[in-house]
């Protein structure tokens, strides 16, 4: 790293209530819709989205990638992380495009690539300076994003929002092998097709802390009640839905999307339908 960035705090407080947003993917039409109906409203004077009643935001990451609009959603969390709107968490797309953004040598495929290309448009369209300044602020949300949030609500420790996954054990704490599990899961190898095999790491989860996940799409916000884990990452981007999960209320909110934007047939939702 060029230079070191630490962490953001684990912690988030959000008295008034938090929204918790699934894995947007450069779909930012559907997160500004998201937002409307979640009952945020645009303030012209300070170009932020604010909520009346003084509610936060909180996304699992993933902001980027096979979308169409990921820089969009860069300036959005720039600005509205540092006001203390919003958080987000780490994820594996965050920290893919967050080590490109650093200089060091990665691949760029599944659809990190076009942040890649829009960069580029961005700096054609506004200059080099410019351009360095939002690639070293997206390198700063990026990079030192937390592995996970603890929300806490009125003093209390109420959920845990991560990317992919978290161990009982691992949550309060961090490390390298931390961050890894909560970018990716709990993950044994590849399989025959080059997919990684995920492990249902939930079934270990006995802790009465609520957790809040995405990183795996499934068609709709799936509750694993005996566990008390809440997958709300619907596959925006594969033509799916984005989710949030709002709390004190428990109540989960999602918004279709308007376009399958990769392109594929076969997405993580088809899948996922098959198996089941």
């Amino acid at each position: 790293m060029k230079k070191f960035m630490p962490k953001r705090s684990q912690f988030f407080t959000a008295n008034n209530g938090v929204d918790v947003v699934g894995d947007i993917h450069g779909c930012y039409e559907e997160f500004i819709e998201l937002l409307s109906v979640l009952g945020y409203t645009f303030d012209a004077k300070d170009q932020l989205y604010k909520h009346p009643r003084g509610r936060k935001l909180l996304s699992l990451g993933d902001i980027t990638s096979r979308g169409p609009e990921s820089l969009k959603l860069l300036d959005f969390f720039i600005r509205h992380v540092k006001e203390g709107l919003a958080e987000m968490v780490d994820s594996n797309h965050g920290w893919k495009i967050a080590r490109w953004l650093d200089g060091r040598r990665v691949m760029l495929a599944h659809g990190d690539e076009l942040v890649e290309h829009q960069f580029a448009r961005y700096e054609a369209e506004r200059g080099a300076r410019p351009a360095a300044q939002f690639r070293y602020a997206s390198l700063q949300l990026l990079m030192s994003a937390p592995s996970h949030i603890i929300v806490k609500y009125r003093g209390e420790k109420v959920l845990v929002a991560v990317h992919a996954g978290i161990k009982d054990s691992y949550i309060g704490t961090d490390s390298p092998a931390i961050q890894n599990f909560c970018r990716y899961g709990d993950v044994a190898g590849l399989g025959p097709d080059g997919r990684p095999i995920r492990k249902d790491w939930t079934v270990e989860h006995l802790s009465n802390m609520l957790i809040i996940w995405g990183h795996d799409p499934r068609p709709e916000p799936e509750r694993s009640e005996k566990q008390n884990a809440i997958n709300i990452d619907q596959g925006c981007v594969f033509g799916g839905k984005l989710s949030a999960y709002r709390y004190p209320e428990d109540e989960l909110v999602s918004v279709m999307a308007k376009a399958n934007y990769s392109g594929l047939d076969d997405t993580p939702l088809t899948r996922y339908v098959k198996r089941k």
